[in-house]
């Protein structure tokens, strides 16, 4: 087990990922980071609820994928895009915890 520190928002959080998932989850980080800069200001939201909008917006975003790999020329794969929703869902369980 290996911990990895996640900088979202101006905040440090410490998660705990298995060996050699420390770069991916680096990555997913950065990416809850940099839709939440998208959304702007929050006229004052709690950090909680930002979060949640920035993982519904994500979850949107992945839902939309899942429309689109049902096409004939999709390049993900529905095993694929089920992976990432579930570290999705246990990194927002980590966050919250």
């Amino acid at each position: 087990m290996s911990n990895v520190t996640l900088s979202i928002q101006g905040r440090q959080f410490t998660v705990a990922c298995a060996e050699g998932e420390e770069r991916h989850l680096q990555m997913l980080g950065r990416m809850i980071n940099e839709k939440l800069a998208a959304m702007g200001d929050m006229g004052g939201q709690s950090e909680t609820r930002m979060l949640l909008f920035g993982l519904l917006f994500m979850a949107d975003e992945l839902y939309e994928l899942r429309g689109k790999s049902s096409g004939a020329e999709s390049t993900v794969a529905p095993a694929q895009l089920e992976a990432i929703a579930v570290k999705l869902e246990n990194l927002a369980s980590r966050l919250e915890a």
